[in-house]
């Protein structure tokens, strides 16, 4: 071109000069705020934190410059050349990502934060020079060599300062939401001065002869205004998911201390009955030690130890019981000897005097837990022992007995049974408002973003077709994002459990699973299932879920199967064709080993506090997990 004039004049928009500053004070906030999901994460969360954090930085960054760009008028008409602006998105997208991975690191030296301060301030410079040699007006543009080398420095500095911002602020626990907004304020003022004495250092000369046109577009007015929604779309879409993921990450932790506080408790008390029991073992010991140096010194002995110590004859009559049975019972020995089985519970009397018998006939130690009659009529639990005595043909001569009052044991496991099943009750509400919290807040949200963004794609004429189909992304993409709110509400908890009971959920469930995993699932639900109490149902959905996930992630069947059927007792079964579980545990003898999956130890625990009984049998043809829980008669 030829140069025929004076340079041109130019001037700005302020109002498009404000809004490039408010685009880069929001990317620079987005910045500071995904800075802490990628420290947090790991693994291919931390590269798809890494990757998704960079295009939306990237997109933010560019735009504030591109923005700014079209702020400035001029009097020639200006077209922009669509190659050269996508390589300058690009350099902003590639800039932002060495920041992000920069500023993550576990340490950042002097050495690093220069490094990545002169690649990302290059990056700019190179981005904003960049998008200024996609202008296309009939005008040449001649560069201030200072000015050039000023912007350059200054876009070093200041990304030398967002990247210790972004650093500092990495942290969810350090810094405040306050402190953010003004460390991305004074970022976004820094970016924007670098962009405006970058504009500074251009004069637009007039040319004689005209642009070539080819690959051009022409920015309309609601072209300049798409890019600005999608800008701040796509950052606060970027910002919102970092901040459910935050808000999830803080939940799950809060929930992981209070069972780490319920597993100590726990394992304390345990350690305290296995201290308590473990002394019991040696009074016995000791016990049988003495009895066997002298029977006289033995009964002297055994009337003046803290447990209930008799004996029998080989036939099982009662010759001797010590003091503390007496003191207890309230009973003397003539009338033990005349009725031995008075003290015992009447409910525990027949499945006692059956297991004794086989156990006498055998000739072999037996040992059993049953309530004994104190002498005011109380009933306590006692662990009763008995042991035989051989002759050298191994004929019995004599039964020694003991019993160890076992009353604050057994209630002490009660109490554990008890805060187990509050520790899981508190799980399956926290579970329940989780879910009811994506369903209700997130997901309603995220449906009014599409329904927006559908409103805007249709307000946009046909011919702007680069925003139509952005904006028709981000709809799908907040789509999508709607769906997995909803199945992972659905996953935490069924509302149909609640509402309509176990066999719909399970149909309901096992449609979903089908739907997201390609595996089949066929039902056999007894049509007497009805409704039962609210922990059975809970529990049961929860064995279906447990089962139906390690058989999606161990088994390696195409299908699967649940069958619950129903009279005095329940009987829930989930079978596959696979290969088996996935983590080594002994099965029975008759059985081959098998792999015991994720949530095995779970799905026990559940079964236990509802009363019903866990069985696994795997093979190499396929896995079946039965549950069996003992109803006493029709329940509704």
């Amino acid at each position: 071109m030829v140069q025929t004039g004076a340079p041109l004049a130019g001037s700005y928009d302020y109002g498009e000069v404000a809004r490039s500053i408010l685009i880069a004070i929001t990317a620079s906030y987005a910045a500071l705020d995904l800075g802490g999901r990628v420290t947090a994460a790991h693994g291919w969360a931390r590269a798809a934190w890494l990757t998704g954090g960079a295009i939306a930085m990237g997109i933010g960054i560019w735009a504030m410059h591109f923005k700014a760009l079209l702020a400035f008028r001029l009097p020639v008409t200006v077209d922009y050349h669509w190659p050269t602006v996508l390589v300058s998105l690009l350099i902003g997208v590639l800039s932002s990502a060495i920041a992000l991975y920069v500023a993550t690191r576990q340490k950042m030296r002097p050495v690093q934060a220069w490094t990545g301060s002169l690649i990302m301030g290059g990056g700019i410079a190179a981005m904003h020079y960049v998008g200024m040699a996609a202008m296309r007006m009939a005008a040449l543009t001649r560069f201030d060599p200072l000015l050039v080398a000023l912007s350059v420095v200054l876009a070093i500095l200041f990304s030398r300062i967002a990247l210790m911002f972004t650093f500092d602020y990495r942290e969810d626990f350090r810094g405040t939401t306050l402190a953010k907004v003004i460390s991305a304020a004074g970022m976004g003022a820094a970016i924007s001065l670098m962009h405006y004495s970058g504009m500074a250092a251009v004069s637009f000369l007039p040319a004689a002869a005209f642009p070539n046109l080819s690959a051009t577009v022409s920015i309309s007015q609601l072209g300049n205004n798409g890019i600005a929604i999608v800008t701040f779309l796509v950052l606060g879409t970027a910002i919102l998911t970092s901040s459910v993921d935050r808000q999830t990450q803080v939940e799950v932790r809060r929930l992981n201390e209070r069972l780490e506080q319920r597993v100590v408790e726990r394992t304390r008390q345990l350690t305290a009955a296995n201290e308590e029991l473990r002394r019991e073992i040696a009074e016995r010991q000791r016990a049988q030690d003495l009895l066997r140096r002298s029977e006289d010194r033995i009964r002297l002995v055994i009337n003046t130890i803290p447990i209930m110590v008799w004996t029998l004859q080989p036939d099982g009559a009662v010759d001797f019981v010590n003091q503390p049975w007496m003191d207890y019972t309230g009973l003397s020995l003539e009338e033990e000897i005349e009725n031995p089985t008075r003290p015992v519970h009447p409910e525990d009397l027949p499945t006692v005097m059956e297991k004794w018998l086989a156990d006498m006939a055998a000739g072999e130690p037996s040992e059993d837990e049953i309530r004994l009659r104190r002498a005011d009529g109380e009933y306590r639990w006692f662990l009763v022992r008995t042991v035989p005595l051989h002759d050298e043909q191994g004929n019995v001569v004599k039964w020694y007995g003991v019993s160890i009052d076992i009353e604050d044991r057994k209630q002490a496991a009660e109490e554990l049974r008890r805060l187990s099943g509050q520790l899981l009750r508190s799980q399956n509400e926290e579970r329940r408002r989780i879910a009811r919290d994506l369903h209700d807040s997130t997901g309603q949200d995220l449906v009014a973003l599409a329904t927006m963004l559908g409103q805007l794609s249709d307000s946009i004429p046909s011919v702007e077709r680069k925003a139509r189909r952005l904006l028709s992304e981000c709809k799908a993409l907040a789509e999508k994002c709607i769906r997995d709110v909803r199945t992972l509400s659905y996953v935490l908890h069924s509302p149909v459990l609640d509402h309509a009971g176990l066999g719909d959920a399970i149909r309901d469930y096992a449609d979903g699973f089908t739907k997201r995993s390609g595996i089949h699932v066929e039902l056999e639900l007894s049509p007497r299932l009805g409704r039962m109490e609210r922990d059975i149902e809970l529990a049961l959905f929860r064995v279906v879920q447990e089962s139906l996930t390690n058989i999606q992630r161990h088994s390696g069947s195409q299908l699967a199967k649940i069958r619950i059927h129903r009279n005095a007792d329940l009987t829930l079964e989930i079978s596959d064709s696979g290969s088996g579980l996935s983590a080594s545990a002994p099965g029975r003898k008759e059985d081959p080993r098998f792999e015991v999956g994720v949530g095995i130890p779970s799905m026990q625990e559940r079964v236990n506090l509802i009363g019903g009984r866990l069985e696994i049998d795997s093979t190499s043809h396929g896995t079946t997990v039965r549950v069996t829980i003992p109803l006493g008669g029709e329940r509704t």
